[in-house]
């Protein structure tokens, strides 16, 4: 600790080069970090694009420099140097299980991902991660007693000088590398941005450029020119149809499937039978074709949001997603909301938590009547990595579609197929086994998910055999939400690029088959256009812009007016009030409290496993004891009985809906 102390002193007067040489090395393991290969990082990165490794170097730079303004200047600086290290080591972990990286809005995510710690990582893993920050606490208290602070008077002037000049460099080689294409603002594959211009850089990208910036000459006549054409003039595209009469009309459900691919499309991995059988032969008899989604191995709520909106997300800040920001507090034209306006019944259903990405309350504001999440649904099925499979969602769809008179519009996400993808043989019999594979790790971890998407697959054809009985005219679109979290490069994918799935539109009657690539926004228009359903600003927006110069421009101007901007499409008002939505299609209801002995119980309709007595939204110790009956476990005061009500109560312990 003595020759710590006096390395410590011996440098002080050179610290900006002891900095510099800091922040090099934590820039050089970050990126080792996030490549998970150190010669990967050298051969790749280092030499390769060294004026990029150099511009994060000083951004890293930059920030540890602030300790040069204090006494403990050892400290802190190795406290800045470990947060940057922690960011790194989070990434790397990040990018095990999933091929988006990690970004600020994680961060807002955070007690999702904490959710899902359980089920991404082992319990040795987060044992180990435990005793890592145990270890870090430790490291920092015992780094604040020893490392010493400087005895000298701080030359206040000369470190602020020498800091600011600094940070001024660091902003003036970032500008020159982004006009000099060094570097970008716009990351159209977060993955491949974080490869190619670092991690700091990128992190820090995230953080500063969020929500839709407003388009330069914004004004309400730039904006109601979009729609000047006297064809766009004549429909009703700028306010809701009115409250309609949806009988007779036709149901329409967006049925997103997750991490669903066709594995045949995975160049050196070959099985021992078709994974998809029932999904291909949709292709060939139905209208089909490729889908371009705005993510690549996660990123699920941003698919949804693309679909049911009709917007982009690439109009965001980078790895910005809107349910976990602008749709939180506002309302945004959907699918639903177009539909809704006819008369139609709109529903949500997921068979994965109802607060995940904030759904509970982002459904509210896409026009949605209720949202049937897993805590409303019995008898629940469990792949070996703990999701839900997706054959439960047959019913789920079909409560939803006989819950009302007329037509309906139903939005599924399912969650069978999702990682993470285990790297060791984890089915004991599997229906299909894996023939021909990169690596062995690769080869468990598409034995796994072939035989989940296989199931998914049985899935989608015992849904469209009961719709071809149901006495409703229903329309179907199937679509896959992105690629797997499996390590899979633009070599080994055989589709046009990495950000494409599939879609199929299937129907329980004679519709004409129209194959054509789409982008994710343009599913709701090209629907309500099968449909004849000239509703909406986005779909006639894209019906009749698509393809035409100028599109993308107009398109952001749209989307920032109608989320961020002055609602000058909609004549100044936002015409989308958030829905009283219900959670569950089957309402949940207590019909009594029955005493027997010195137990209590609540006898109802509806309940499931989440299923919790409360009183005055203080939850009680409850066992499930069937659809129809709850046991209380704990003495409850006399005067409070007849309180007790029953709340469905997610795995975050947080309250979803309460019974009247």
């Amino acid at each position: 600790m003595e020759n710590l102390k006096k390395l410590a002193c011996k440098y002080s007067s050179n610290m900006f080069l002891v900095f510099f040489a800091l922040a090099f090395f934590v820039n050089f393991a970050i990126e080792s970090i996030s490549r998970h290969t150190v010669i990967g990082c050298i051969s790749d990165y280092l030499l390769k694009t060294p004026l990029v490794f150099l511009l994060n170097t000083l951004i890293i730079f930059a920030t540890i420099s602030v300790a040069s303004l204090t006494k403990r200047r050892a400290f802190f600086a190795g406290i800045i140097a470990g947060v940057w290290l922690i960011l790194g080591i989070t990434n790397g972990i990040i990018l095990v299980n999933r091929m988006t990286p990690f970004t600020t809005k994680d961060l807002a995510v955070a007690g999702d991902g904490l959710s899902l710690l359980t089920t991404y990582l082992s319990l040795a893993q987060i044992a180990f991660l435990a005793v890592g920050m145990i270890l870090l606490v430790a490291g920092i208290t015992v780094s604040f007693i020893f490392l010493p602070k400087v005895k000298s008077p701080i030359n206040y002037k000369k470190s602020l000088s020498i800091f600011l000049i600094i940070v001024l460099a660091t902003f003036g080689s970032t500008e020159i590398a982004i006009r000099t294409n060094v570097v970008t603002t716009f990351f159209g594959n977060l993955w491949y941005a974080y490869r190619d211009y670092g991690v700091p850089y990128c992190f820090i990208n995230t953080w500063l450029n969020t929500g839709i910036k407003q388009p330069i000459g914004y004004s309400q006549d730039k904006v109601e020119a979009v729609f000047s054409n006297q064809k766009l003039k004549a429909y009703n595209y700028n306010k809701p149809a009115g409250e309609g009469d949806a009988e007779g009309k036709t149901n329409v459900i967006f049925l997103q499937l997750e991490s669903f691919i066709d594995p045949t499309l995975i160049n050196g991995m070959e099985y021992s039978k078709d994974p998809i059988p029932n999904f291909r032969e949709f292709v060939k008899q139905n209208s089909s074709g490729y889908l371009t989604v705005p993510a690549v191995g996660g990123g699920t709520a941003n698919t949804e949001f693309e679909t049911l909106t009709g917007m982009s997300v690439k109009f965001f800040g980078p790895g910005e997603y809107p349910y976990k920001s602008i749709l939180k507090e506002k309302t945004c034209e959907s699918i639903a909301y177009n539909l809704k306006s006819l008369g139609y019944g709109t529903h949500a259903i997921h068979n994965h938590r109802g607060a995940f990405y904030s759904r509970n309350k982002v459904f509210r504001n896409l026009g949605f009547d209720t949202f049937t999440s897993l805590e409303y649904m019995n008898d629940v099925e469990k792949t070996p990595k703990n999701w839900a499979k997706d054959d439960i969602l047959v019913e789920q769809m079909f409560d939803a579609l006989k819950s009302t008179q007329g037509a309906d519009f139903i939005y599924t996400c399912s969650v069978q197929g999702h990682g993470k993808y285990p790297v060791e043989k984890v089915l004991t019999n599997p229906e299909i086994k894996v023939t021909k594979y990169i690596s062995e790790d690769t080869r468990w971890a598409y034995e796994y998910y072939v035989n989940q998407i296989y199931e998914m697959d049985k899935f989608i054809k015992h849904f469209t055999e009961e719709l071809k009985k149901f006495d409703e005219k229903t329309i179907v679109v199937m679509y896959g939400d992105h690629l797997p979290a499996i390590d899979i490069t633009q070599e080994q994918y055989k589709g046009p690029s990495v950000f494409d799935t599939q879609y199929v539109i299937w129907a329980n009657y004679d519709i004409p088959i129209e194959n054509k690539d789409l982008q994710a926004w343009e599913v709701s228009s090209d629907i309500l256009s099968r449909l004849k359903l000239d509703i909406g600003v986005m779909p006639q927006f894209h019906r009749y812009y698509d393809g035409t110069q100028g599109y993308k421009n107009k398109m952001r101007l749209l989307e920032y007016d109608m989320l961020y901007g002055k609602h000058y499409i909609f004549g100044g008002k936002n015409p989308y009030k958030p829905t009283e939505m219900r959670m569950g299609v089957k309402p949940i209801r207590v019909k009594e409290i029955v005493t027997i002995g010195d137990k209590r119980y609540i006898k109802g309709e509806n309940f499931t496993e989440y299923s919790k007595i409360s009183i005055d939204g203080k939850i009680l110790k409850t066992i499930f004891l069937g659809s129809s009956i709850l046991g209380l476990q704990e003495n409850v005061d006399e005067s409070l009985v007849s309180k007790m009500k029953v709340s469905q109560v997610e795995k975050q312990k947080e309250i979803l809906s309460t019974t009247e």
